[in-house]
């Protein structure tokens, strides 16, 4: 049995996680290998060239795409930490944690589904379709994630620190700026970040709720591989991977800070 155990840790198991992490990250090297791939076919490698990179720059639709991204992951991203925050900091004075629980659903709700109630609920309200329903709709998928991220390290914070603030004379506000906001920003933006990132990275609900003269990246790309396999997509795929991948280091690097300054 010892051997048989031994075996496994050594070998076999091992084996299973080099497959496993070939298997997720391969299709992304080669991505990114043939986005500077010279040929037309994205599956025929007949040199090095940055001309689809040249293309992708020089394409005022997929500037358009990408300024419609931009624009929503920042307004989105910007609304659900405010909106979350404020709700995870005011649950205290009002003493009620049962509206959290109007958020869960987004977690396991699949997004078709929250896409076509939220475009129901545009429809009904005759509220007309753009980035402004847009960034509604990817507000209200990044505020649950917003208030479980803010909500953990709120709990963390010792509350006399708040009542010592306010029996000193500061005002609700003065307490949020000077004590509240300096220990939760280590949560905050990290929230920030991974709701940029969702928004950045969302379809269906960019799909559903852009209406026709709106187009996201997400959209873009999935149009143009329907149509067909063109090499600008992996171009932008690499670039977008690339933004993504900034993102996650600087929320690794926050973390990181953050733990080293508990640790001290």
């Amino acid at each position: 049995m010892v051997e048989r155990k031994s075996l496994f840790s050594r070998y076999i198991y091992p084996l299973l996680i080099v497959m496993g992490y070939t298997f997720i990250y391969l299709p992304i090297f080669v991505l990114i290998i043939f986005s500077f791939n010279k040929s037309k076919i994205p599956v025929e490698w007949t040199g090095f060239s940055l001309k689809w990179y040249a293309k992708l720059f020089s394409s005022s639709e997929i500037i358009n795409a990408f300024k419609n991204s931009m624009i929503v992951a920042l307004a989105s991203s910007f609304l659900s930490v405010m909106i979350g925050t404020c709700l995870v900091v005011s649950s205290k004075w009002w003493r009620n944690q049962f509206i959290f629980s109007f958020f869960m659903p987004n977690l396991f709700v699949p997004d078709i589904i929250v896409a076509i109630g939220i475009l129901n609920l545009f429809s009904i309200l005759k509220i007309p379709l753009g980035l402004g329903s847009l960034i509604v709709g990817h507000t209200l998928i990044g505020l649950i994630f917003v208030i479980q991220i803010v909500k953990a390290r709120y709990l963390e914070i010792d509350p006399f620190l708040t009542e010592a603030s306010l029996d000193l004379g500061a005002t609700y506000y003065q307490t949020f700026r000077l004590v509240l906001f300096p220990l939760l920003k280590s949560a905050i933006v990290p929230a920030a970040l991974i709701t940029f990132t969702l928004s950045l990275d969302d379809y269906l609900i960019a799909l559903f709720c852009s209406g026709p003269e709106v187009q996201t990246l997400s959209v873009y790309t999935f149009v143009s591989i329907r149509s067909s396999l063109d090499p600008t997509v992996n171009a932008l795929a690499t670039c977008m991977l690339a933004i993504s991948s900034i993102i996650v280091i600087i929320a690794a690097a926050l973390n990181l800070t953050n733990q080293v300054i508990k640790h001290d």
